[in-house]
């Protein structure tokens, strides 16, 4: 249990409910936005003393009833529901060590021939990619592994391939909020640390305590050979462990599928003629 982080995201998921939309009154003058903590209690069945202790991280575990009554009162997203089971102590603390990629999982990467695919860990580190992405967006072996982490990218000077820069990030800082390793992952609390530490923008973002698991976005990327190409990302997780694999891709038949076309030709000539 995290008692810390558990009362802070409390606080913040009550300061976002709009009382009349917990069927509360609106009117009267209040100090602060959203619910107050007697409302919050109240809607959740359980005793204001016991809540407020709860967001000033001196209560005891709360059980994971409490907690299933706090994610509905405070109308949480099934990935913020997650996130606070695993802040009050309901759900298993992964191990900071990730393992290997398994074997089939590189094997499929290899398959991918056709789109740009890539497989990351929970800090965004990428661990393994295929030829396509490295026509898309440049060899990652061409940086010193610690380099090779998308969030450093964001919050550190983003690749000119990336467009919509202020989306990329804010998806990104509520996935690895998401992930529920911090601050037990020693790894994820040093690049938190570092990033809030050089980052305006990464620390508004991390403050702000967004919550939600990437599975599929559209990104708006510009390519210095293709031009503008608009590919759906989807984020996939591999079994047995946190890595996912990260595959970009567009509809058959528009101009960005036609655009990955031509980009895996190219690829295609320039290893012929390695």
């Amino acid at each position: 249990m995290n008692k810390d982080e558990l009362g802070s995201f409390l606080r913040s998921r009550r300061e976002r409910v709009r009382p009349e939309e917990a069927g509360m009154a609106a009117g009267g003058r209040r100090q602060t936005p959203g619910l107050r903590r007697e409302e919050v209690a109240l809607l959740a069945g359980i005793s204001v003393d016991y809540y407020i202790r709860l967001e000033q991280g001196r209560g005891p575990q709360p059980s994971a009833q409490v907690l299933a009554a706090l994610s509905r009162t405070l109308r949480l997203s099934g990935d913020e529901h997650d996130y606070l089971l695993r802040m009050g102590g309901q759900a298993p603390v992964r191990t900071c060590s990730a393992p290997e990629i398994p074997d089939n999982a590189l094997r499929l990467l290899d398959r991918l021939e056709e789109f740009p695919a890539v497989i990351v860990n929970v800090c965004w580190d990428l661990l393994a990619w295929n030829r396509m992405l490295v026509a898309l967006i440049g060899d990652p072996a061409a940086r010193p592994p610690r380099e090779r982490n998308t969030l450093r990218w964001l919050f550190g000077g983003a690749p000119a391939l990336l467009s919509d820069h202020a989306g990329q990030a804010r998806q990104a800082v509520a996935d690895l909020r998401a992930s529920g390793r911090y601050p037990d992952d020693p790894d994820v609390r040093q690049l938190v640390d570092e990033l809030t530490a050089t980052s305006p923008l990464f620390a508004e973002l991390w403050a702000a305590q967004d919550i939600e698991v990437q599975r599929t976005v559209t990104k708006r990327a510009m390519h210095p050979v293709m031009g503008v190409m608009e590919l759906d990302c989807d984020v996939l997780p591999l079994p047995g462990g946190d890595h996912r694999i990260v595959l970009y891709t567009a509809a058959p038949g528009t101009p960005s599928h036609r655009a990955l076309q031509r980009l895996r030709a190219l690829s295609d000539s320039r290893s012929a003629s390695a």
